[in-house]
């Protein structure tokens, strides 16, 4: 079945009607093939642990980690010149041809990360294919949301594009829950030991069983009936790129679409979704299985809700309830993050809240605790040596400042343990410092209740982290987690469900494509992507759990401010021009 449209279809569509069969074709279509889409995307951040592991070997854990971010984040990167290729040909040749292409790029590229040999095998050129991997990704993502959510709008109604467009909005947690899904469901048949060591390929070879079905249900469709209208009349633009960047009139409302709207939309879209399930993990050190639990059913119980927002926005407009999502975030993040630090592992936020972990240093002598290529020992100075103990294995801690020349120390609760100073001690002895200072703080936080255990892979790797932080299963507060876990997603719900409307209505026809990817992905590929990164990095670089969050809440209120100043309203607008 193919939906065919033409002007004379255009000129009878009404305004105030329920969906037709062609129209729910549509949107369920579109809807499935971007769901795919948005699994294969996300399986890689799903599988970051693994995938620091499997290819950035030969770096601290930490390190790893924040690598593997940064690889996962080397997909926004190229979003928006995804965008910009991607839109031009969708405004040039069509929205659904456009979109076609991407899925095909997408699909493969996922397939491919499967089979690729870790970096035991390939060496240095393993981490490599796998960033140009997820290079392109980003390029295939940056053309495949514009041409989706314009497609959809321009065959809707005109008060009940937020409605519509809700279902495209949908399609990213439903991607992500999917991937959840999958994730879930094989690291449940073939138990952790199995998963870890070669099942975590498997969710991204099944991608190319959805490529086939994703590109069978886009081929049902045909071309949107305001662009079809245009190439009848031959009204399309020759010069897309020209005509939306080209010209102050519609260039400002890119501007404003992307810091009144987008970046604070991304941040809280990946800092309610992402974020969260990296805070989680990583940070309160819930297992990977118990985490996917948890937030797969928070999205379960929110995802409705960007139908509910989209829905609203046709009755009261998309600008209040976007930024009112962005403001609410602003001031709840830290007291949520709190809430679920307490809730997901008690044992080692007691730990924190009754004997926190003090370093006193003078600030000149401490480097950044970040190895990129795991050859720095950082030991060139006692901060150091305190420092890259605590990053290695993960504490929260605070920083006081010393005078200049003064030993650092670091502080368990009352327990004090001075730091071996490199200017004293050399060679073996400076090993064996290293050593038994290490073994102090560990018999001290033993003793002051966090929950740590010793690493038996330490003994066969030096590099590996001394010590594993663990949260008692029988001690998380899932319910509450999951409550937590719901408001985020609400949040989430309140920007995401109507932007696709606005988008769509802030921008003219013939340029549509073009104009709204480019924001859209230099918000949510700049902006979003790079939140976990990061904030991670900010949490290794001051020690403090929660001082990543400043990045998702400092964009927020940036966004605020200028929506409120020069956001226009658009859910009256006509978008047939």
């Amino acid at each position: 079945m193919e939906f065919q449209s033409t002007a004379a279809d255009v000129a009878a569509l009404p305004k105030h009607h329920k969906p037709t069969q062609d129209e729910k074709l549509v949107i369920t279509a579109s809807s499935l093939g971007t769901v795919f889409e948005w699994y294969d995307f996300y399986l890689y951040g799903l599988m970051a642990t693994f995938i620091s592991k499997v290819f950035f070997a030969g770096v601290n854990e930490t390190t790893g980690f924040i690598l593997a971010l940064g690889a996962f984040a080397a997909g926004f990167a190229v979003r928006p010149f995804g965008a910009i290729f991607f839109g031009r040909i969708g405004d040039l040749v069509g929205r659904k041809n456009t979109f076609l292409v991407t899925m095909g790029i997408m699909g493969l590229s996922t397939f491919a990360v499967g089979l690729l040999p870790g970096y035991n095998s390939w060496g240095i050129a393993s981490p490599i294919i796998l960033v140009a991997l997820r290079l392109l990704q980003g390029l295939a993502l940056g053309g495949e949301y514009g041409g989706a959510a314009t497609y959809v709008a321009e065959h809707a109604p005109d008060n009940k594009r937020g409605l519509y467009t809700s279902f495209i909005q949908i399609t990213a947690t439903f991607g992500l829950f999917a991937a959840l899904l999958v994730v879930l469901g094989f690291r449940t048949w073939m138990g952790e030991e199995a998963f870890g060591d070669w099942g975590w390929r498997l969710p991204f070879l099944i991608s190319i069983i959805l490529l086939g079905v994703s590109m069978w249900i886009r081929l049902q469709l045909n071309e949107s009936p305001v662009y079809q209208k245009m190439k009848d009349e031959g009204t399309t633009s020759k010069a897309p790129l020209t005509e939306a960047f080209g010209k102050w009139s519609n260039l400002k409302f890119v501007l404003i679409c992307l810091f009144g709207a987008g970046m604070g939309q991304a941040v809280v879209w990946y800092g309610g979704q992402f974020y969260a399930q990296f805070f989680l993990e990583k940070i309160l050190k819930v297992d990977g299985a118990t985490t996917n639990i948890l937030v797969a059913t928070a999205l379960l119980l929110g995802t409705p809700f960007f139908v509910f927002f989209g829905w609203l926005s046709d009755k009261i407009g998309r600008k209040y309830i976007i930024l009112g999502g962005c403001a609410l975030a602003a001031l709840t993040y830290f007291p949520a993050f709190h809430a679920i630090s307490g809730a997901a592992n008690p044992a080692l936020n007691a730990a924190i809240e009754s004997a926190p972990v003090t370093v006193t240093a003078a600030p000149g002598e401490c480097s950044f605790q970040f190895d990129p290529i795991g050859k720095n020992k950082f030991d060139s100075t006692s901060c150091d040596i305190a420092k890259g103990y605590l990053a290695k294995n993960g504490l929260n801690y605070v920083n006081v400042e010393a005078p200049a020349g003064t030993v650092a120390t670091v502080s368990v609760g009352s327990t004090v343990l001075v730091a071996p100073n490199p200017a004293e001690v050399t060679g073996k002895d400076r090993d064996a410092a290293i050593k038994t200072f290490g073994g102090g703080v560990t018999k001290a936080l033993k003793d002051a209740g966090y929950p740590v255990k010793d690493n038996p892979a330490a003994l066969k790797d030096p590099k590996a982290a001394k010590l594993v932080f663990y949260a008692d299963k029988a001690q998380i507060n899932k319910t509450k987690v999951i409550g937590i876990l719901f408001y985020l997603v609400l949040l989430v719900t309140m920007v995401y469900g109507p932007i696709a409307a606005m988008l769509v209505e802030l921008f003219p026809s013939r340029i549509r494509y073009t104009s709204m990817s480019l924001p859209y992905h230099i918000a949510n590929g700049w902006f979003g992507g790079f939140l976990p990164t990061t904030a991670f990095a900010m949490v290794a670089a001051r020690g403090d759990i929660y001082f990543g969050l400043w990045y998702p809440v400092g964009i927020a209120i940036a966004t605020v401010v200028i929506g409120l100043l020069f956001l226009p309203e658009t859910y009256k607008r006509n978008i047939d021009d």
